[in-house]
């Protein structure tokens, strides 16, 4: 299939991620339409969009650049590639509307958390569309002050890995910024990715900036034993997660257990984050959102239970961010003792 620069790409369910990817690639002179909650698309609409990173790149496009809507329909008609970036519990919301709106001949790619979000979409639009899973490793703040373009900031790196099949698509995808490479074998990649991202409730649950809970070497215990458990689930299910970032999770699961002044030294890449970034459960938790924790840690659980394999510090955590979804006041500031603490 071949792709012309100006092909046009719709992000469904554009926030933090999706909306960065997007001004990104509008950036790089692609068509892009953002498909975002109402007062996201008219601040961008009338501000335009500010996106920055790590590396010190900082560029506001004009409202011009690319379209904002909250209108689905004419966010997808036109649509020849669609970014799925909804949280996994909207997924099969969205693939309704994609298969409502979107020409049967347009590529679907899930750039989503989760490792079943890609198999939702198949199953909603049918064995005849082309759907990718793709993995994205970092993590994306957003911040939006009243009268001012909205800006989106990649608190971390990493490479976006994209699922083979689509001759012309990583081409397309790949600019400054958001770089994408192909991967044979996605699902191990999502596997491992999903091992990472299982700090992303223990984020949400100590209430600290990503930076400074790295630094603290309970909090990695508490990591690894996660990772630890998962890796067992996985074995005993007969799955290999792929690396992550070129770091094999079982390595990573041992680095986090490292001193802390070794952990500095071994890790350096683990602790390349911006100091004011959190995560995005946490950020789900402070307004008062469902987390994807069933999609996470949920998964493990799940998994353990069917292969009679222990998972108890995956299920403490489960519980624990049912509770802060349930009370809606935000993260409950635990420690880590209060989180491995038996009942």
């Amino acid at each position: 299939m071949r792709f012309a620069r100006k092909t046009a790409i719709t992000v469904a369910g554009a926030g933090s991620v999706g909306c960065y990817v997007g001004a990104l690639l509008a950036a790089s002179g692609r068509k892009v339409t953002l498909l975002s909650r109402a007062p996201l698309a008219e601040a961008i609409a009338s501000h335009g969009i500010r996106v920055s990173d790590l590396e010190g790149r900082d560029t506001t496009l004009p409202p011009t650049a690319l379209t904002a809507t909250a209108d689905a329909s004419s966010a997808l008609q036109s649509a020849k590639i669609v970014l799925v970036t909804v949280k996994s519990r909207d997924t099969e919301t969205v693939a309704q509307l994609i298969k409502a709106y979107t020409a049967k001949d347009a590529v679907v790619v899930s750039l989503q958390n989760g490792v079943d979000n890609a198999h939702v979409l198949r199953r909603i639009l049918g064995s005849k569309r082309r759907v990718l899973a793709a993995m994205v490793p970092f993590n994306v703040v957003q911040n939006h002050e009243s009268d001012e373009a909205p800006r989106f900031h990649r608190a971390t790196s990493g490479v976006i890995r994209i699922q083979t099949g689509v001759d012309g698509l990583r081409k397309l995808l790949n600019v400054k910024g958001a770089r994408v490479a192909e991967h044979p074998d996605i699902d191990a990649v999502m596997w491992g990715k999903l091992l990472v991202n299982l700090n992303n409730a223990l984020n949400a649950l100590s209430g600290l900036p990503l930076h400074q809970q790295l630094r603290d070497r309970r909090w990695r215990l508490l990591m690894s034993r996660q990772m630890r458990e998962g890796l067992a689930v996985l074995r005993a299910a007969g799955v290999r997660p792929a690396p992550v970032e070129g770091v094999p999770p079982r390595l990573m699961a041992f680095a986090l257990r490292l001193p802390d002044a070794l952990f500095r030294l071994a890790a350096r890449g683990m602790l390349a984050v911006d100091k004011n970034a959190r995560s995005s459960m946490w950020d789900d938790l402070r307004r008062g959102r469902q987390t994807e924790i069933d999609h996470l840690q949920g998964e493990i659980v799940r998994l353990a239970a069917g292969h009679g394999i222990p998972a108890p510090l995956n299920r403490r955590v489960l519980e624990l961010i049912k509770e802060a979804e349930e009370s809606q006041n935000g993260s409950p500031a635990l420690s880590p003792e209060a989180i491995s603490a038996a009942r």
